[in-house]
């Protein structure tokens, strides 16, 4: 994940006193001292690698409207439920809008990400950072007119507690993607440095600056407790202010006219509502309606069957809805139906590639969504990170060769491909496959035509989603594997119990994405690592235990450049697919928004995201 920004404040080195003779040839000694200095001036803003887009002095990022009208309100829409506003803990479903890595809509970060390149922070809560060439810390200094909404200043204290609550009472994810720093401590009244274990981890000072800052003066008082979930607004330092609250149905956002950074290069042009309300809907055919019926006023559409032939509605017809296709570059990571490996039934690699060969993707891509999804075969689709077809070559056969031995031959043959259809509904050579597979695992056809090993495992598992329109995808997928002798069922839980069952890995399958970024890094630790396994909240939802792929992880965290990043990236993406930790399924690359007309957008919009509540606006009467 990447949103950073940073400042640096200058570090003095002491350098001893030369002697006359010695001062024409400096010393090695002196000279790194030298460019210590040198590394340590404070900055602006930080680039992953190589330099930043935007230089000192920039007015605003090219994908806003710097003089965009400020007014009106946006509403927007979410399947599900919410009970909660603090989105840094495990327990509870929060509400959208306040997430806690990046700029969210109430709570400020370090720095902020610009969305037109890799991976660059700049200057939020910081108006400087400063790291040395060993990386072996990072530090920030805080805007002096950097406060929060109740007029209080943004102090280390307040950036030392938000990093100590985390790591000890927050997500699993924190410990993961934070865990090589060592200590934190302010330095001066408005400099903050974080220590780390080594220098090897070459983005943590980008994913530090990521880090929402909360108010310790608010939370301390009153006897809060910060592990709990709660409804009652918390005071944050952000563009906005919570407003109303109704428990599970709708939130609002009030911009705050005395928001300390709102003239901000990194924020011109952003955050134009007055008012931001987000309502809920327990059904997606009623949410559709409810935007035709003007209840709210923009919405993306994830099902291609609706996007097809649901937008036939008069607005729509009468140019009142715009409806378009916004292509991108984002990175769109895996999505497929995950096998939750620590169940009996899914410990055999070969059982699980022999479930992949039942989901007749080419045809249910045709019945269901218009031939509208591109099949997804890469754990960082849509990028140069993804594996390339073909045996591994170059750099990425060199990472590989260490590892002969220790993971699937096949990585290196040829990268893994999910199996193909003609589309005709006709799956019988892949479930011929798919038998011979299971065969050769031990599972023979029992008297009750159900597969069955030697120790009496049979080979039927539960599917779990929240989302009841996959069941047409999902349906034919299980007719297949009955065919194979597997006795699959699906089951829709309603949101906050299949989020508690996710987070308890209590689950055989289910369907879900892992998200990439253009620059991956520390939370693949929470991705794939074995230490997050039996971590409940953590996003290893595989179960992935595996020594190679904890190195893997370790390397990209520790990449020097871009090239070595790509590589390392490429190495791990070919393990994963040969682990047949999930079955594939789709993503396209483009995003599907329709709005109603009385909003505004950029000419020019960023290729990662439209990011609508960001730069978007209301057209003035």
């Amino acid at each position: 994940m990447r949103f950073l920004l940073l400042s640096f404040f200058f570090l003095t080195i002491s350098i001893p006193a030369m002697a006359e003779e010695e001062a024409a040839t400096p010393s090695a000694e002196a000279t790194e001292a030298v460019e210590a200095v040198a590394e340590t001036v404070p900055q602006p803003s930080i680039a992953m690698h190589g330099a930043v887009k935007y230089k000192d002095g920039f007015t605003h990022l090219d994908y806003v409207k710097p003089d965009a009208p400020v007014g009106g309100t946006l509403k927007t829409h979410q399947i599900g439920t919410f009970d909660s506003l603090n989105p840094f803990i495990v327990k509870g479903t929060p509400a959208s809008g306040l997430q806690f890595i990046g700029q969210s809509l109430i709570y400020d970060a370090l720095m902020e990400q610009s969305y037109d390149e890799p991976f660059s922070m700049y200057g939020l809560l910081a108006e400087s950072i400063e790291r040395p060439a060993d990386n072996t810390w990072v530090a920030f200094t805080l805007r002096p007119e950097a406060k929060w909404a109740d007029g209080k200043p943004v102090t280390p204290d307040d950036v030392i507690w938000s990093f100590n609550t985390f790591m000890e009472h927050g997500s699993p994810f924190f410990k993961a993607y934070y865990g090589d720093v060592e200590k934190v401590e302010a330095t001066s009244d408005r400099r903050i440095k974080f220590s780390f274990k080594h220098g090897d981890n070459a983005e943590l000072p980008l994913i530090l600056s990521q880090l929402s800052i909360l108010p310790k003066h608010y939370w301390e008082q009153d006897g809060k407790n910060f592990a709990e979930t709660t409804l009652v607004p918390p005071l944050g330092n952000g563009p906005y202010k919570i407003g109303t609250v109704t428990a599970g149905r709708s939130i609002e956002y009030v911009r705050n006219p005395d928001y300390w950074g709102k003239d901000l290069p990194i924020n011109k042009g952003k955050f134009n509502f007055d008012k931001i309300v987000v309502d809920y809907y327990k059904d997606s055919n009623v949410a559709l309606e409810a935007f035709f019926a003007g209840e709210y006023d923009y919405r993306t559409e994830n099902t291609a069957k609706l996007w097809e032939t649901g937008y036939n509605a008069p607005p729509v017809k009468d140019g009142r809805i715009i409806k378009e296709e916004i292509p991108h570059k984002r990175p769109q990571g895996m999505q497929g139906f995950i096998f939750n490996t620590r169940r009996d039934v899914f410990k055999d690699p070969k059982v699980r590639e022999a479930i992949g060969y039942a989901f007749d993707f080419e045809w249910s891509n045709k019945q269901f969504a218009y031939g509208g999804y591109k099949r997804t075969d890469s754990y960082f689709e849509n990028s140069e990170l993804a594996a390339l077809d073909g045996p591994p070559a170059g750099r990425v056969l060199d990472i590989l060769e260490q590892y002969r031995g220790k993971i699937p031959d096949s990585v290196f043959a040829t990268r893994y491909e999910p199996p193909k259809t003609d589309g005709s509904g006709n799956n019988r050579e892949n479930l011929k496959k798919a038998m011979q597979l299971l065969d050769e695992a031990g599972y023979t056809i029992g008297a009750d035509k159900l597969r069955v090993n030697e120790s009496g495992q049979k080979l039927e598992f539960e599917i779990v989603d929240a989302n009841p329109l996959f069941e047409r995808w999902v349906l034919p997928f299980i007719k297949n594997l009955e065919r194979l002798g597997i006795k699959a069922t699906f089951r829709v839980l309603d949101p906050a119990q299949y989020q508690n069952r996710i987070n308890d890995f209590d689950f055989d399958m289910t369907i879900g994405s892992i998200g990439q970024s253009d620059s991956p890094g520390n939370e693949q630790r929470d991705f794939w690592a074995s230490e997050k396994a039996d971590v409940p909240g953590s996003r290893n939802y595989m179960g992935i235990k595996d020594p190679v792929i904890d190195e893997l992880i370790e390397m990209i965290i520790q990449a020097p450049d871009r090239d070595e990043l790509v590589a390392r990236c490429r190495a791990l993406d070919r393990i994963l697919l040969a682990g047949y930790y999930v079955v594939p399924q789709w993503h396209i690359d483009y995003w599907r928004v329709a709005y109603w007309s009385k909003l505004g957008r950029p000419d020019h919009l960023s290729n990662l995201t439209p990011g609508v509540i960001d730069t978007w606006w209301v057209k003035p009467q």
